[in-house]
C-alpha cells in the first residue's frame, strides 16, 4: 500500500470519527465551569444533559440564547436534565457573564478547542459553531440541534426530553 494511499485511508477514518450522529455514545470531556469546578459527561450519567455550544460570552444572540435556557431551566431540572453552555472563553469571563445574566447552570471554558473539535461545534473561524446536544441519560445522542435557531430552541429540547421520558415509560 502507497503512502498516499495510506494518508487517504486515516483521513477518511479521522472524518468518520468527527461526525456524531444520533445514537452515538456521547464523547466524554472533562472541562472547568465559571467556577473553576471540573465537570465530565460521565459523571452526569442517570441524567439528560443539554450540552449546548455558543460562540462567545456578551455577545447579543448568546446572551439571548443563555438567558432563555435559564428561565427553563427549573422546568428541565424537574425532567431530570443539567444544561452546560460550552464556549472557548475563559472561566473568569464565563463568571462575569453568568453573574450579569444570573444564569442557573454551568458555563464550561474549552479554551483548548478540543471537545468542540470531539463534538463538530468548531468552526473554520475563531469562534464555536452554535450547536446543541441532547444527551440521554445512559449517554446516548438523543438529538443534535443544528443548524440552531435561537426562537425555537427551547421548545425543540423540550420536545425531545417529553420523547425520552415517552420511551422511558414504555
Amino acid at each position: 500500500m502507497s503512502m498516499k494511499c495510506l494518508i487517504y485511508i486515516v483521513t477518511l477514518f479521522s472524518f468518520s470519527l468527527c461526525n456524531l450522529k444520533v445514537g452515538d455514545l456521547a464523547p466524554d470531556f472533562k472541562l472547568q465551569d465559571q467556577n473553576a469546578i471540573y465537570h465530565t459527561l460521565k459523571q452526569y450519567r442517570g441524567n439528560n444533559v443539554v450540552l449546548y455550544f455558543y460562540p462567545k460570552d456578551f455577545t447579543p444572540g448568546c446572551t439571548k440564547q443563555a438567558c432563555s435556557l435559564r428561565d427553563i431551566n427549573a422546568e428541565l431540572l424537574n425532567r431530570n436534565t443539567i444544561v452546560f453552555g460550552v464556549s472557548y472563553d475563559s472561566n473568569k469571563k464565563h463568571a462575569n457573564f453568568s453573574n450579569k445574566h444570573n444564569l442557573n447552570f454551568s458555563l464550561l471554558s474549552d479554551a483548548s478547542k478540543s471537545i468542540a473539535k470531539l463534538y463538530n461545534a468548531n468552526s473554520c473561524f475563531f469562534l464555536h459553531k452554535r450547536k446543541t446536544y441532547v444527551i440521554d441519560s445512559n449517554g446516548i445522542i438523543a438529538y443534535i440541534i443544528d443548524p440552531v435557531n435561537i426562537q425555537t430552541h427551547n421548545s425543540i429540547i423540550l420536545s425531545v426530553l417529553d420523547s425520552l421520558e415517552i420511551k422511558m415509560s414504555n
